[in-house]
């Protein structure tokens, strides 16, 4: 049986603990909601969804799947937020270490993401497997284009 993202989410927020992060069971919903058939996840971490300091209550949940790389946040009223970057639309990645928190900053066509208030140990890991997916996939891309 496949492992649910909050299931692989717990693993990450066990390795890496200084990451700021509430309400992930709820994000991960909206994860698992939004999975395509046979897409599967290989990393997720959650932080803030802005750059804002201490900014504690706008948590979303990151996952790298086998298509895309997901965002989600479930509101804490009504309703939540779905992103989804494809490697076609992904440019590049900055990586920010502070003194307590680092923030990862995602640059695609259409706009930047910043991912904040994550355990600094986290960085290396987080920065690694979304572009060793994005690499990997904008071959991908770039045989289908040569087809």
């Amino acid at each position: 049986m496949k492992q649910s993202s909050y299931e692989l989410l717990k693993k990450f927020t066990n390795k890496f603990s200084g990451s700021v992060a509430w309400r992930v069971k709820k994000h991960c919903k909206i994860i698992d909601m939004h999975l395509n058939p046979n897409e599967t996840i290989n990393f997720i971490f959650a932080g803030q969804l802005d750059i804002k300091p201490l900014s504690l209550f706008n948590t979303g949940v990151i996952a790298v799947t086998s298509e895309r790389l997901i965002i989600a946040q479930k509101k804490l009223i009504v309703g939540y937020k779905f992103s989804s970057i494809t490697p076609d639309l992904y440019n590049d990645l900055t990586v920010k270490s502070g003194i307590i928190w680092g923030t990862i900053m995602i640059d695609t066509v259409r706009e930047q993401v910043y991912i904040s208030d994550l355990d600094k140990e986290a960085l290396p890991e987080i920065e690694t497997e979304i572009t060793m997916f994005m690499q990997e996939a904008k071959k991908k891309y770039a045989k289908k284009k040569d087809e």
